[in-house]
């Protein structure tokens, strides 16, 4: 009977991942297409890998998604480790889970809900200063802070609280100072937190759309909105292949993460 119920759940989990990742291996074949076609393959082909290199709205668009999701990472992650070291030592239990409870709050809202709030606080802040033209890279960067922060302190905080504070207290006594204890002692610590909260910082800034689409302006484009403006015409398979690079290269990153996560716990199983 247990193995018939474990052979159940190998097919029921195989076919979870067949409807997940089916679409994602048809765009990726269909990038080699030969043809413009977008649902006969016509043959193996790198040609729309060299068209989307000479598009030069969609290279732009591009540029300017990693500029926007580097800036969101590390400007997140330098946050996240002040407010997760601020939370972490606040001795104020009320103000802690209150604080906690408004660290979910951009999770668990709906992200259109965020994406509406933000664009009317914007447009209202430009009302205030007589600025019209108010949406743009700024307001793009503020938003993506906002929503990727949490990420950062719910990977971080847990990190603080397996390690022993004794061992940062007993460097300060030693004649360390506090800054130069924290970088020393607590830091090597929470890193693998850090890169965690920093890697999902960036990935969520990538290829969010939805409070992209409310918070951006007419001077600077993200490459969803990009292709989604394309959408109302016809998606060229060259948007197959800039899709699927953009795939490989978060791939490549939660893989790198998670082997950094698992030797940073291997280590700390020797120690």
């Amino acid at each position: 009977m247990k193995k018939k119920t474990s052979f159940i759940s190998k097919i029921y989990l195989a076919l979870i991942f067949i409807f997940l990742y089916a679409p994602i291996g048809v765009m990726m074949m269909f990038s080699f297409n030969s043809t413009s076609s977008t649902y006969t393959f016509g043959g193996f082909s790198t040609h729309w890998y060299k068209e989307m290199f000479t598009d030069a709205a969609a290279m732009k668009s591009l540029q300017n998604t990693v500029v926007l999701a580097v800036c969101t990472a590390i400007i997140a992650t330098v946050l996240g480790i002040l407010a997760s070291v601020g939370l972490f030592n606040s001795r104020n239990k009320l103000y802690k889970r209150a604080m906690m409870t408004a660290t979910n709050i951009p999770m668990m809202n709906p992200e259109i809900v965020t994406g509406i709030a933000m664009m009317l606080l914007f447009v209202f802040a430009g009302a205030l200063v007589n600025k019209s033209n108010v949406l743009g890279f700024w307001t793009l960067l503020i938003a993506h802070v906002t929503f990727a922060l949490p990420y950062v302190i719910l990977n971080v905080m847990p990190k603080l609280r397996q390690f022993d504070m004794h061992i940062y207290e007993a460097a300060v006594d030693l004649g360390c100072k506090p800054y130069k204890a924290f970088f020393k002692v607590v830091f090597p610590e929470i890193l693998s937190g850090i890169i965690t909260g920093c890697v999902m910082s960036f990935t969520l800034s990538l290829d969010d759309f939805i409070i992209s689409y409310f918070t951006n302006g007419p001077s600077f484009q993200t490459l969803p909105i990009y292709i989604f403006s394309m959408t109302k015409k016809r998606v060229k398979p060259d948007m197959y292949a800039l899709s699927t690079l953009m795939f490989v290269v978060i791939l490549a990153l939660l893989v790198l993460m998670n082997f950094a996560q698992n030797r940073a716990e291997r280590k700390g199983e020797q120690k």
